[in-house]
């Protein structure tokens, strides 16, 4: 998990991350994934990073995860504790989600 968060959200958004958070959603889904509070962590960094110089890819990132708000919403009532937690602050984020890249135009 910490070099796919390198790759995809932890420094910065880069061109992959808009397409990587569809699959990051269906990991999140997948019992027989581990560390399924931590995809959905990776998820919230995403929607919290900043890329300056390309705004069209932050705001791509962003909305990618944007759009996953009736997961995150299902997730937070996930049998799992930490998957709990880790959906409520995603979906607290994304409640909360304000960037220049986002604003309409």
């Amino acid at each position: 998990m910490s070099d796919l968060g390198l790759w995809l959200g932890e420094l910065s958004v880069f061109d992959a991350t808009a397409e990587a958070v569809p699959f990051l959603r269906d990991l999140a889904v997948t019992d027989s994934v581990a560390s399924r509070a931590d995809v959905i962590q990776l998820l919230r960094t995403i929607l919290e990073q900043v890329n300056p110089p390309r705004l069209d890819v932050q705001c791509a990132a962003h909305r990618a995860v944007l759009d996953g708000r009736s997961l995150a919403d299902t997730l937070a009532g996930d049998r799992d504790a930490a998957v709990q937690a880790a959906a409520q602050g995603l979906v607290a984020a994304i409640d909360n989600h304000v960037c220049e890249a986002c604003r309409p135009a």
